[in-house]
C-alpha cells in the first residue's frame, strides 16, 4: 500500500475518530519538555512542513506525523516508518500462522531455537517485567487471549473448563531465555506467546529510529493507545498530549501534557471488552486468575520508550492501583495516572513524577 502524504501546517490530530482510537490526542504544542535534556532542533524552523499519513498495521489504525523539508522526504520517511511497523507485525503477530512468534511457538518446546533481535527484544523486556511484577504481565497467556478473543467475538463468556485448560499451558516461568546464546525456549506443548500488551510500544519506537536515521527527528506515531515521540515541533519545545476524558469521547481532556522525546501508553476497557451476566469482562486477562479484569481501571503511563510505557500500562491494569503505583513510583524517569471505580465514585491517582509533568491549559 502506499502511503498518501499530505502537508497538514500545524493542524491538531484532535478529532472525536482519532481519540477513539488512540485514547489520546495530539497537537503541536510550545511549551515545556518530559525529561530534562532538552530536545535539539536539527533543522531551521522555516525549512520543515508537517505532514501526517495513516496506515492499517497490527490490527489497528496507525499513524504519523511527522516534519520534514518537503514531500519527497516525507514519504520516504513515511514509507520506510510503515514499511519497518509491518515488518515488525510479520514477527510479533500472534494472528499470523507464519509468524516467527508463532513458529517459535511450535519449535521452541524442550529445547532452544535462537530467534531475530527484535523477536529477542521484546520477549526479554517482557519476561523483565514479569519477574518484576509478579507476572503482572505474562506473555505466556496467549492459549487464554484467544479463548477470550473468541468469547468478545461470539458475545459469550468462555466455559470455564476451557480456560482451566489454557491456564494450565501458561506462566511466564515456563519461558526460558538465554541472553548469552540470543534464544527461547518453552517448557511445554501447548504454549502459546501473546506479546500483544507490549509489541505495539516497540514498533512505535522503531519506527521513530527509522525517520531518525533518514534526518527526520521531529516525528510522532500513534499505534492504537500507544505513542512514541521525538523532538519537539520546528519553533516549538514539546508536543501537547491530550489524555482522553474518562466520561465519554466528547467530553473534554481530563489532562493535556506538554511532552517531548518520551512515549505514553493508556490501557483500560473502554473499547475491548465483553459483557455478560451483568460483569463487564476487560480483554485485559489476569495471568493470576485467566479472567479478564473486572474492576473498572484506566491507566496512562509516561515513559521514556513505548516498549516501556506500553507493558507497563498493562501490568499496572493487573497489579491494581495501590500495587501498581508503588511499583511505578520504584521506576525510574515513568509517571502514572490511574483512574478507578465508575462514577459517581471514580477515583484518580497521580504518580508523583506526574504531578510534576508540564500540562497545558490550552
Amino acid at each position: 500500500m502506499r502511503t498518501k502524504c499530505t502537508n497538514i501546517g500545524t493542524v491538531a490530530l484532535n478529532t472525536t475518530s482519532n481519540r477513539r482510537l488512540t485514547g489520546i490526542i495530539i497537537a503541536a504544542a510550545a511549551s515545556a519538555l518530559l525529561f530534562t535534556v532538552p530536545a535539539q532542533s536539527h533543522e531551521p524552523a522555516a525549512a520543515l512542513r508537517a505532514y501526517e499519513a495513516v496506515e492499517p498495521h497490527m490490527g489497528t489504525l496507525v499513524r504519523i506525523k511527522l516534519f520534514a523539508e518537503n514531500e519527497v522526504q516525507a514519504q520516504r520517511g513515511m514509507r520506510a516508518a510503515f514499511d519497518r511497523i509491518a515488518q515488525l507485525d510479520n514477527i510479533l503477530s500472534d494472528y499470523k500462522p507464519e509468524s516467527e512468534l508463532n513458529r517459535i511457538c511450535r519449535l521452541a518446546v524442550g529445547h532452544r531455537v535462537g530467534v531475530s533481535d527484535d523477536l529477542f527484544r521484546v520477549v526479554s523486556a517482557s519476561e523483565r517485567l514479569a519477574a518484576e511484577t509478579g507476572g503482572a504481565i505474562d506473555i505466556t497467556i496467549g492459549p487464554l487471549t484467544h479463548l477470550w478473543r473468541e468469547g468478545r467475538q461470539k458475545n459469550r463468556l468462555p466455559d470455564m473448563v476451557a480456560v482451566r485448560e489454557a491456564a494450565s499451558h501458561c506462566g511466564f516461568r515456563k519461558l526460558h531465555v538465554d541472553a548469552a546464546r540470543r534464544t527461547i525456549e518453552l517448557d511445554e506443548p501447548g504454549m502459546q506467546l501473546d506479546v500483544g500488551g507490549i509489541a505495539k510500544g516497540y514498533a512505535a519506537d522503531e519506527a521513530l529510529i527509522v525517520l531518525s536515521k533518514l534526518g527526520i527527528h521531529s516525528a510522532l506515531v500513534a499505534a492504537s493507545g500507544d505513542l512514541a515521540f521525538s523532538d519537539a515541533p520546528p519553533g516549538k519545545t514539546g508536543w501537547k498530549i491530550g489524555i482522553d476524558s474518562f466520561d465519554s469521547a466528547e467530553a473534554p481532556f481530563t489532562r493535556v501534557l506538554l511532552l517531548a522525546n518520551g512515549a505514553v501508553s493508556t490501557s483500560g476497557d473502554s473499547e475491548q471488552h465483553l459483557d455478560a451476566n451483568g460483569t463487564r469482562y476487560s480483554h485485559i486477562i489476569d495471568p493470576n486468575t485467566g479472567m479478564g479484569l473486572t474492576k473498572a481501571i484506566t491507566v496512562t503511563i509516561v515513559a521514556r520508550h513505548g516498549i516501556d510505557s506500553d507493558g507497563m500500562s498493562t501490568a499496572v491494569s493487573v497489579l491494581g492501583a495501590a500495587r501498581g503505583l508503588a511499583f511505578i513510583e520504584r521506576q525510574p524517569e515513568t509517571a502514572a495516572l490511574i483512574v478507578t471505580g465508575e462514577r459517581p465514585g471514580v477515583r484518580v491517582i497521580e504518580s508523583s513524577r506526574f504531578g510534576s509533568l508540564p500540562n497545558s491549559t490550552n
